[in-house]
């Protein structure tokens, strides 16, 4: 297939610590690209476990034009299979979430078991073997309740890599005996990289997230400290100090807290427990807890807030009474759908444990200005005048880390003697 620009080129010419050429952000080419060699050959996170509480449970996502469907067994198992109906191709589960029995086409009856073999092929005669026809799999990761798909026949291994570590970081906050109090859709009007590329600095926090600043530091995520007045030298080394402290009390408490970053590794990945101002309880205005009951076996609600990243489309938020995370997916060039989930204990009660209002309105208005900003910075690199400009050392560096691990994963695309975009 012939490209409308030469990605190799524009890929091998890539500054380091400076944004990408305008056509990463507007060209179909490159978004096509995109869903070829990073959605379809990477691990991505596509759902929580507590989406799926019961057997028969089933959640769809789409990923490019893929559909995959999410289903819990009898067993408790979560399996992934693309839904599609090996008969003539119909689209098998339409729904978002649903709960089946087996999966069965509404088009003509074909059915098929929780582990996707067809089980029922009316009207196909006696020598039709279904065992040839059951539906086609993907691969299905969780890590303590975080569920990921690969949709490359291969799937990267040093996904094992990200759950050995963060196994211990996550476990604590017992995704497992969590619910769902409240999920929504995004659409920023940007390309997805740009979407990402916002999430991995704060550089643009204090201007802009009024509300996320109450409770979440920018210094957290870097400063330059040759720039700095006297206020704001003296809520660094608090804000120093605490990490120091802090960290020191969360790994006495059986809670690790050190940063860990992997984000040059092919399943990239980075963490860290981050204090919270104020009361330091929670994401919430007052910075105190949003729900009475705490996760897992937590007793003290100063926990901080465990920072998650995950290369391509995810980031994830881990307190002590709640947990927020966010999937990102490509829907269009310069279109894009954040899905974020928010997830309180089992038995937390709505109107008596927390205020749903209360729980994700830091979140809620944080989304929406950064969906101002991305669509900003889209509309920027469409204009002629636009070239890609350097990135702050200080307060960029993991926004250069995505790029840098984006543009590798091209790069090795092209190495293997790939030259264009696979129809399958």
């Amino acid at each position: 297939m012939r490209f409308s620009c030469d990605i190799p080129e524009l890929v091998n010419r890539r500054e380091p610590n400076k944004s990408l050429e305008a056509p990463f952000y507007s060209a179909s080419d490159i978004l096509d690209l995109d869903i070829q060699v990073i959605f379809g050959q990477h691990w991505i996170f596509i759902a929580v476990e507590p989406e799926l509480p019961e057997p028969g449970d089933c959640v769809t996502v789409e990923v490019g034009k893929a559909s995959i469907l999410l289903l819990r067994g009898d067993d408790m198992e979560i399996r992934a299979f693309h839904n599609v109906c090996r008969h003539r191709g119909a689209r098998l589960i339409d729904e978002r979430t649903t709960t089946i029995g087996n999966i069965v086409c509404r088009y003509h009856g074909w059915s098929y078991n929780e582990d996707g073999d067809l089980i029922l092929a009316e009207h196909m005669g006696a020598g039709f073997d279904k065992s040839c026809h059951g539906l086609k799999p993907v691969h299905v990761r969780s890590i303590a309740g975080l569920i990921f798909i690969c949709l490359a026949e291969n799937p990267p291994v040093d996904i094992e890599e990200m759950a050995r570590v963060m196994a211990p970081y996550l476990a604590p906050h017992d995704i497992a005996n969590c619910k769902v109090a409240h999920s929504s859709d995004l659409i920023e009007e940007g390309n997805w990289k740009l979407t990402m590329e916002n999430n991995r600095e704060c550089y643009h926090c204090e201007a802009n997230h009024p509300q996320l600043t109450v409770p979440l530091s920018e210094f957290g995520f870097g400063f330059s400290p040759d720039e700095m007045d006297e206020r704001r030298s003296q809520d660094v080394q608090k804000y120093t100090d605490s990490i120091a402290r802090d960290h020191k009390h969360w790994e006495s408490c059986g809670l690790p807290s050190a940063e860990e970053e992997h984000l040059a590794s092919v399943t990239g990945f980075r963490t860290m427990r981050l204090p919270l101002m104020w009361a330091g309880e929670s994401h919430t205005l007052d910075t105190k807890i949003a729900s009475k009951k705490l996760l897992g076996s937590f007793t003290d609600p100063k926990l901080g807030g465990l920072s998650f990243w995950t290369h391509p489309n995810s980031w994830h938020h881990f307190m002590s009474d709640h947990i927020v995370t966010f999937s990102v997916l490509p829907i269009a060039p310069n279109r894009t759908m954040v899905r974020t989930t928010w997830l309180v204990h089992k038995d937390a009660i709505e109107g008596q444990d927390y205020s749903l209002d209360n729980l994700t309105q830091v979140w809620s208005m944080t989304n929406l200005q950064d969906a101002m900003l991305v669509r900003l910075a889209q509309l920027g690199s469409e204009q002629p005048a636009y070239e890609p400009g350097p990135y702050s050392n200080f307060t960029e560096p993991h926004v250069e880390a995505f790029c840098d691990w984006y543009i590798a994963r091209l790069k090795d695309h092209f190495a293997n003697g790939k030259t264009g975009i696979a129809v399958t």
